[in-house]
């Protein structure tokens, strides 16, 4: 690294300095183009958040107005999100299939070289496809909205400055990072996605990290000036707990570890499943599926929706630790049914309502079992571990998944336990022969679209 600093400073020296000062002015540029970048992706993201609040609050005034009437309380709400979830999917399917799922690998592909960004209609379509899936109470998170949006805005901007390709992939990996940290008011997390996760490959790695970290503070800045300066998922403050519970938060992250595991087999086998749909099971695939969750936001609330109300009601109400594990098998299943269709939403937001449910239900039965209380001091502080746990295990990228737990909760003094518990669970689905659950999607978006042009 040192002999690289003094032969750059060398070759610095023996630069004509016109060629210098017309280097330093492009570095300018494209800090400039990048908070250009990260203001947009800010307010674009800010609007979605706010959007699909106002949906949902919409929908549940709605199904208020008739929950004393024996057929239209269960018969609205699934009547109402089979239109939706269909719409979004007519979206999705006619103007722009790149939409479909995430959008996180449609992003790290333009960063390979291997996809195209169609800007002008992702932007509009992701929007409203999300706008309108998420709002149906689906279990999908608007983290993956905004990264495909936030990395489109810097395709757009890119080409509206006829940047040069190797900028244009600079502003699509900061829009990318903006879009993360806007999703979750978590900008460090936005940073470290793009570099863990994403890994492009430029030319002048400083000038790009630089860009991405402007984007990711500007846009975070940008949500903090509409929707305030707290965390993301307002829970507890735990303090440190002692040295030797760590040995209880590296089991937890085994656990997770395996669950991570088996969620990434469950996830591409329904995807497959979904992928292999024809004829008039395939046309009304949005119809069956916004009538489900319809239906189950009628029957049992806690099990639809991104996974924010789910965490809160973990926290706030008591259940017992069979409840919560139930409640994290029906949400498993239905992260499944509605990831897997490809309806156009995020999956980190439902993971991690998943660990929550998983790691706050598990600790407490085993608390209540053998009151282990050196080990398990308190029994909720694990629910925040097991979140950045669980993400490490399926997208292989810990140091993400422990910076954005702790924006996300504000529990700085568990950075220890998340340490632990993220590598643990990491080394564990590693050991299992787990592959990063978008590098699969990624190879599978490839096989697709080879498999289109070859027919």
């Amino acid at each position: 690294m040192e002999n690289r600093e003094k032969i750059s400073q060398v070759s610095s020296r023996l630069m004509p300095q016109a060629l210098l000062e017309a280097k330093q002015k492009l570095k300018i540029k494209l800090l400039l183009w990048a908070a250009l970048v990260g203001i947009l992706t800010g307010g674009v993201g800010t609007l979605f958040q706010v959007a699909v609040s106002q949906v949902i609050q919409g929908r549940k005034y709605l199904l208020q107005l008739v929950k004393n009437d024996a057929v239209l309380n269960w018969l609205v709400p699934t009547v109402l999100s089979a239109i939706m979830v269909y719409l979004a999917f007519g979206l999705m399917r006619r103007l722009a299939p790149e939409t479909g799922g995430s959008g996180i690998p449609q992003i790290e592909g333009f960063l390979d070289g291997l996809l195209p960004i169609r800007w002008q209609w992702v932007l509009p379509v992701k929007f409203l496809g999300g706008l309108l899936a998420l709002g149906s109470g689906m279990v999908l998170g608007r983290e993956g909205p905004t990264i495909q949006m936030g990395g489109s805005i810097g395709k757009m901007v890119g080409s509206y400055f006829r940047s040069s390709g190797e900028q244009i992939k600079i502003l699509v990996a900061a829009g990318a990072g903006a879009g993360l940290a806007s999703a979750f008011n978590a900008p460090l997390a936005g940073i470290l996605f793009v570099n863990e996760e994403m890994r492009p490959n430029f030319k002048d790695r400083i000038s790009s990290y630089r860009a991405v970290a402007l984007a990711s503070v500007m846009a975070t800045i940008v949500v903090r000036v509409f929707l305030g300066q707290g965390a993301d998922i307002k829970i507890t403050k735990f303090e440190a707990p002692p040295l030797v519970s760590l040995l209880g938060f590296a089991l937890l992250g085994i656990c997770l570890g395996i669950i991570g595991y088996v969620f990434n087999l469950c996830l591409f086998r329904t995807l497959d499943w979904f992928s292999n749909q024809r004829g008039l099971s395939y046309l009304v695939t949005g119809l069956y599926v916004g009538a489900a969750i319809g239906f189950l936001s009628w029957l049992y609330p806690p099990i639809i929706g991104g996974g924010d109300e789910t965490i809160f009601w973990a926290f706030r109400n008591e259940a017992p630790g069979y409840v919560l594990l139930s409640l994290f098998l029906l949400r498993f299943g239905l992260t499944m049914f509605c990831y897997g269709c490809g309806a156009p939403g995020g999956i980190f937001a439902p993971m991690l309502a998943l660990a929550t449910t998983f790691s706050m239900g598990a600790t407490q039965q085993v608390h209540d079992w053998f009151e282990f209380p050196f080990l398990l001091p308190e029994p909720d502080a694990f629910a925040v571990a097991g979140m950045g746990a669980l993400v490490a295990a399926t997208v292989r990228a810990p140091l993400t998944a422990i910076v954005l737990t702790i924006e996300m909760t504000d529990n700085y003094l568990l950075i220890l336990p998340l340490l632990v518990t993220c590598l643990t669970s990491t080394i564990t689905a590693h050991a299992l022969g787990g592959e990063p659950i978008y590098s699969v999607l990624l190879k599978r978006n490839l096989r697709r679209i080879q498999g289109e042009q070859s027919s």
